[in-house]
């Protein structure tokens, strides 16, 4: 699965972009989130308010049941406003 990482999560975690195999207990949106926060100090710090993450699964909106496969392009940003 590839991961991408946009804002201050890139900061946070410390890269832009990644290739992983996530675990098979991982399934869905919430999972992956969970995941992610347990992966270390940088990404707990960055999913420890999961409620505010936007992501994208393959360039469509997703939501926390959104189902993950492991070809899946999955893009993690915070909230955005425009003026």
């Amino acid at each position: 699965m590839k991961l991408l990482y946009f804002a201050w999560l890139r900061e946070k975690v410390g890269v832009a972009e990644e290739t992983v195999e996530l675990p098979e207990t991982v399934r869905d949106v919430a999972g992956l989130l969970d995941w992610l926060e347990a992966r270390g100090a940088g990404f707990s710090d960055a999913f420890r308010g999961e409620s505010v993450i936007r992501v994208a699964v393959n360039q469509c909106h997703a939501f926390a049941h959104t189902s993950l496969k492991a070809d899946d392009e999955v893009a993690l940003f915070p909230p955005v406003t425009g003026g």
